[in-house]
């Protein structure tokens, strides 16, 4: 981790860093930017999550050095391959014990809606009551409707966006650890994993954003060809923490956006990122401002 704190901000291609902080809050890419009080902040925040959980954080920093090296669909399988063994850690299963799995009464209800709206294929996350949260039948469904999206005879644009206050929470905590067989997870999620799909739609995707966007429901839209955020919005990366590392994709598709060093802040140190700072970094390519 590199820190400027005083002088001229240093140049280099800063190769053997993962994160990189200046005390200047409008440093340029790679650096993400503080003033000096919410740099110390953001340092505390950084030291205190790789102490608690020092293996997710190392693991993290290895896939984004490696990330850009590979293809896309070659990096979401190393990913899943690294979520996997994280899911046997120690460091996992000592967050899953202190933080119960939550109860869910929406079993029955539908995760996607696929329809028509003019000359626009919409895909639509309806799992509301749970804040979008993303479980196995949702990442399902939305397999399902990408893959209608993309043989699609005609070819639409497709608009991906939420229901509800929030676009989505993220992976659905409820799930979280739930798979007997590691070895079999990744498989199912290297075989279903809708961010490969979004990246394959290309220029016709365009993912619409609002309130909270947490783990994947940053990780799949980032993504799209376009994204588009409403002003409020905000992003978090908090798997890290969680003693795993982002495993919808996210080590793939935040990096390809913001490069890997402001990734790893993201992803590392788990802090929230508002609209305007993800529009200056590349993480979403406009903020609605009249909303």
């Amino acid at each position: 981790m590199g820190v400027h704190r005083r002088g001229p901000l240093p140049g280099g291609d800063f190769a053997e860093f993962d994160i990189l902080l200046s005390v200047e809050p409008s440093a340029p890419a790679p650096w993400v930017g503080f003033a000096p009080k919410r740099l110390e902040a953001a340092l505390q925040r950084l030291s205190a999550t790789i102490e608690a959980q020092p293996v997710a954080a190392a693991v993290a920093a290895q896939l984004l050095r490696a990330s850009l090296e590979l293809s896309f669909d070659q990096a979401l399988v190393a990913e899943s391959l690294g979520y996997s063994m994280l899911l046997a850690a120690e460091g996992f299963r000592a967050w899953r014990s202190a933080n119960p799995a939550p109860g869910r009464d929406d079993q029955d209800q539908p995760r996607i809606a696929l329809s028509r709206e003019g000359d626009t294929l919409s895909v639509r996350l309806t799992r509301a009551s749970a804040n979008n949260a993303v479980d196995a039948r949702m990442r399902d469904a939305l397999c399902e409707a990408l893959e209608f999206a993309l043989i699609d005879p005609d070819q639409a644009p497709v608009l991906l966006s939420g229901e509800g206050r929030v676009f989505s929470e993220g992976g659905d905590l409820a799930e979280f650890g739930t798979a007997g067989d590691p070895g079999r997870a990744h498989l199912v999620r290297t075989l279903r994993a809708p961010a490969a799909l979004v990246r394959r739609l290309g220029a016709r995707a365009t993912a619409q954003l609002h309130g909270a966007c947490i783990g994947a429901g940053i990780e799949i839209p980032a993504a799209a060809g376009r994204v588009v955020a409403r002003r409020h919005t905000w992003f978090r990366l908090p798997e890290v923490g969680m003693g795993l590392i982002p495993g919808a994709g996210g080590t793939v598709t935040i990096p390809r956006r913001i490069g890997r060093h402001r990734a790893g802040f993201m992803t590392i140190s788990g802090l929230d990122i508002r609209a305007s700072t993800a529009l200056d970094w590349g993480l979403v390519d406009a903020v609605e401002t009249a909303r």
